[in-house]
């Protein structure tokens, strides 16, 4: 397995969402907002290369909203998705399997390009991979999370006919394996599983990597960044914030004793990091980037 970091540029949210009960007097110490209450996130994805797949792990927000929606988020930095493919050698053309993590603008805006007055997959020749359980969840949006899923970057997937579910737990069904007792999707690739959590929203998929023998983990929005490892320091972009502390803890304590790497896609700064056990519970280890293990 071969793995690339694709950064697709820099946007920013409220600090006080991102870090919800938090009082601002502590998270402002770890991560300073702007003027306007604004903190800088990346939108730092992966490229998995393994056997004969190319996996594109999320894909950033993407490019064909107005200038009224990116001036919401000051989108910035000098990366982008086609420059960071580029990076490493590749082109949209060359990814076999798009896989979504979930469908929030800023993890799948990416998956769809203006063509004409229409739009069209940006990944011509990529299965997109989701879930039924979060299809249907974001399809038919609650009004918390409602301006999260935008019909632009969702409909026009399974319009395509590129879609396909990943098999989960529950009374949906789909396509690839999964093993129901304690939500943890087994080979959905070569060296490739994940870990279903609905804290944040319902049905989002965590993959879990095997790379240079270690376990390496795609953290999306269960945990952001560094900071929001202690189990407080939870969104109030999450739907459902007690179970986040749940599934975090949960994880963060199999990720200390196994010495899981975790990859943050939102971190402005860090990469990779590791967790262990401590008298306050579990805490940060070391951060490094990924070309470090």
């Amino acid at each position: 397995m071969e793995l690339y970091v694709i950064d697709t540029g820099f946007f920013k949210l409220d600090g006080g969402a991102m870090f919800g009960v938090v009082p601002r007097t502590l998270w402002s110490k770890q991560h300073p907002p702007d003027e306007k209450n604004l903190c800088t996130w990346a939108m730092r994805c992966l490229l998995v290369k393994t056997g004969d797949r190319l996996i594109l792990i999320d894909n950033g927000i993407g490019d064909k909203q107005d200038a009224k929606f990116f001036a919401h988020y000051d989108l910035h930095g000098d990366d982008t998705l086609d420059g960071s493919l580029r990076k490493h050698g590749f082109s949209r053309d060359d990814v076999t399997d798009m896989f979504l993590t979930h469908l929030h603008f800023d993890h799948c805006g990416g998956s769809i390009a203006r063509q004409g007055e229409g739009f069209a997959p940006a990944f011509k020749n990529a299965t997109y991979w989701s879930n039924q359980r979060h299809w249907e969840w974001a399809t038919k949006p609650n009004p918390r999370e409602k301006a999260s899923f935008l019909k632009e970057n969702i409909l026009p997937i399974q319009e395509s006919g590129q879609l396909k579910f990943v098999l989960t737990p529950g009374p949906s069904s789909g396509e690839r394996g999964a093993h129901p007792e304690n939500e943890y999707l087994k080979d959905l690739f070569p060296g490739f599983d994940a870990l279903l959590v609905n804290g944040h929203t319902d049905a989002m998929m965590i993959p879990h990597l095997q790379y240079k023998g270690r376990t390496l983990c795609y953290m999306a929005d269960l945990l952001p960044s560094v900071h929001h490892i202690p189990l407080p320091w939870v969104m109030a972009y999450d739907t459902r914030p007690l179970l986040t502390m749940e599934e975090k803890g949960k994880f963060l304590e199999r990720a200390a004793d196994e010495q899981f790497v975790l990859f943050f896609e939102h971190d402005p700064v860090n990469q990779c990091a590791t967790v262990e056990r401590t008298e306050k519970g579990v805490r940060l280890k070391e951060t490094y980037p990924l070309s470090a293990l």
